[in-house]
């Protein structure tokens, strides 16, 4: 395969294409472990630009692989194959804003938090709100259905995404979907798009439904000597009807780390769950915060504390907020990896997985935090170990292989939030075994050369430590 790069700046000019070392090494990885080189860096700025640039790698059948901030953390945009990494953030202009309709549209460029920021003086927000709000693109976020804390009541992006404009791999472009909240009007092609890690197409424009800000907020933090009590409070406030904003978890691991890093004085207990209701009615959220109270007392939870001051709700989620920049800071030596990194489970397994997920650590001789957005049954899980040891990486593969099988077993799905890349194919592709070869028609018929992302999801490879160089010097 050669890239004919004098062709690419052609299309795009010359100071947006990159194919020197440094740029081709900064693009090799993203915020997974593994790493692999692209031929070319191409940054579109418009519509017409990604169609030429679809129509050459097409014609000469050369990989593409679309990319926002390269926060993934299951190596969606690590190029396999080599090729060309899309990058996308030069498309970044909010074309439009409906508070009338509650919609908006934008490029896929668009930083998540830079579009809150340009909503909030309409009074309205886009509810997805990962951690890497700072960063990550809403292409990102599109491809790989991203959610976040407030996805119990809020839902993930696809959720929120009723529209979009694509560029397929032969550099046709179709509009999708609709304007309105409702459409019935045949298939869901828009959704399909969403979760699709840029496998499908390359998205352009995105029609998204916003939210009004509530008017009203309050948090709390209640602290649970056991897993089993703070698994149950969760389940029982969801099974009570009511609907958090945000719900979230903790283990011993997260704790530890986060008084390590920041000595925030947490207490040392098995759980720690951070809730919070909002809403346009103040007696509403108090109503809702003293039924969780409740029910946080009913399951043995103690330390209860409730709030609606924004410096003491600042002071109340300021553990959560630092958990994994804080991971590493466990103990000596360990560093924290994203393999096994949110899965989801039915609410009433939340206990048992997150107990069983440490008896797997134990077992393969690492160490595994449990904790995310358990109000919508997703867990995120890190792996500490020391990653120069060879020794670590076989037990690390072993855990994930493991973690995986039980999440299966208890009903539960692959990712919630993070997607699939190719860290997680072998057990994606267990789960959804039945329904492979229909992904790979859909894939076959809108890119029949398999230029768009190859060696991803239903087509990564079986052993996900073996398919890239690992981001690490590791020792044999």
């Amino acid at each position: 395969m050669k890239i004919d790069v004098k062709k690419l700046k052609e299309i795009v000019g010359e100071d947006n294409v990159r194919d020197n070392i440094a740029d081709l090494y900064v693009y090799s990885s993203d915020a997974s472990v593994h790493s692999s080189k692209p031929d070319a860096i191409v940054r579109p700025g418009n519509v017409k630009e990604v169609q030429e640039l679809l129509r050459y790698a097409n014609k000469n059948k050369i990989p593409v692989i679309p990319r926002g901030a390269g926060s993934g953390m299951s190596g969606q945009t690590v190029p396999l194959s080599g090729g060309i990494i899309l990058d996308m953030k030069r498309m970044d202009k909010i074309i439009e804003i409906r508070p009338e309709d509650v919609i908006c549209k934008v490029e896929p460029g668009v930083i998540n938090d830079e579009l809150n920021m340009q909503l909030k003086p309409y009074g309205f927000f886009f509810p997805p709100t990962p951690a890497s709000g700072k960063i990550c693109t809403i292409g990102g976020m599109i491809g790989n259905n991203a959610s976040g804390i407030r996805s119990v009541k809020y839902g993930a992006t696809r959720d929120a995404v009723i529209g979009m404009k694509v560029v397929l791999a032969n550099g046709d472009f179709v509009t999708l979907g609709s304007n309105t909240k409702v459409d019935s009007s045949g298939y869901q092609l828009a959704k399909l798009m969403v979760g699709s890690e840029g496998t499908l197409g390359i998205v352009v424009e995105a029609t998204l439904l916003i939210s009004p800000l509530p008017k009203f907020r309050a948090m709390g933090v209640a602290n649970f000597a056991t897993l089993e009590d703070a698994g149950k409070m969760i389940s029982n406030v969801i099974a009570a009807g009511i609907t958090p904003s945000m719900l979230e978890l903790m283990d011993k691991v997260a704790i530890t780390a986060v008084n390590n890093a920041q000595n925030l004085g947490l207490p040392d207990v098995d759980a720690i769950a951070v809730f919070e209701c909002n809403g346009m009615v103040k007696e509403a959220v108090e109503y809702d915060m003293k039924r969780i109270k409740e029910i946080c007392k009913r399951n043995n939870g103690t330390g209860i504390r409730v709030s609606d001051d924004p410096d003491e709700m600042t002071r109340i989620y300021e553990g959560r907020k630092k958990l994994f920049p804080s991971l590493s800071k466990y103990s000596e030596g360990l560093f924290t990896t994203a393999l096994a990194d949110d899965m989801a489970v039915p609410m009433s397994k939340i206990a048992d997985t997150v107990h069983e997920i440490h008896e797997i650590a134990k077992r393969n001789n690492v160490v595994m935090s449990a904790y995310g957005h358990c109000g919508a049954g997703l867990i995120h899980t890190k792996i500490l170990m020391d990653t120069n040891k060879k020794s670590q990486w076989q037990g690390a593969k072993r855990a994930v292989k493991e973690v995986y099988e039980y999440v299966q077993k208890v009903g539960g799905t692959t990712s919630g939030e993070h997607g699939i890349g190719f860290s997680k194919g072998p057990s994606f592709k267990q789960e959804k075994k039945d329904s492979l070869e229909m992904m790979r028609a859909i894939k076959k018929a809108l890119d029949p050369n398999n230029i768009l992302n190859p060696h991803k999801l239903m087509d990564s490879p079986d052993d996900w430590l073996t398919a890239t160089h690992l981001r690490y010097q590791v020792k044999p």
